[in-house]
């Protein structure tokens, strides 16, 4: 990267269940010069996740105060739990030539995307709902009733999937890990 270069707000969204995570770890360990943004959330955290590294997991009470004092580039509710992306440090990492990802809900992709003109919006789509449907259930960390919710939700951020700058199926993880390192790096 060519010194005092700007780097780029890569969002990466889809719906629950489709890769994000996994792609986003593989795409950290392999690039330089991207990092993650981590998000806040009032859920609780699941097997394994650190406060700090997964999420910084808060109260509701916390997390509405940061919202009143403006402290979050978006938020939103999701599962009744509020997700949100902090407004620090986010601009100085760019700033200072860093590619920061932020991996976040359809609602709130399309915030930022509104805020942040120069962001990179690429959105997740799985094979067909029915594969979507099995990896959630093979997760075990849903009942099915939440399950049905979350397969809800992803049809209607499917629909908005148009919206984003990029499409990467994941029928593959290896594909669609380097169609996403591809986009990446022709955008520096």
């Amino acid at each position: 990267m060519e010194l005092g270069k700007k780097g780029n707000l890569i969002i990466i969204s889809g719906p629950s269940g489709v890769g994000k995570g996994t792609l986003v770890k593989k795409i950290l360990k392999d690039l330089d010069n991207v990092i993650l943004s981590v998000s806040a959330t009032t859920r609780k955290p699941r097997n394994g996740e650190k406060n700090g590294e997964h999420y910084y997991f808060i109260t509701e009470d916390n997390f509405l105060e940061i919202v009143k004092n403006d402290g979050f580039l978006e938020y939103a509710r999701y599962n009744s739990n509020y997700y949100g992306t902090p407004k620090s440090n986010i601009e100085n990492m760019i700033n200072n030539g860093k590619n920061v990802i932020l991996e976040i809900d359809v609602q709130g992709a399309i915030k930022v995307k509104n805020k942040f003109k120069r962001s990179i919006t690429i959105f997740i789509m799985p094979p067909c709902i029915n594969d979507l449907y099995e990896r959630l259930k093979g997760r075990n960390t849903e009942t099915s009733e939440e399950i049905e919710k979350r397969i809800d939700r992803a049809k209607q951020e499917i629909s908005l999937a148009e919206q984003y700058d990029y499409i990467v199926v994941n029928d593959s993880m290896m594909d669609a890990e380097a169609k996403i390192k591809d986009i990446i790096l022709s955008c520096n």
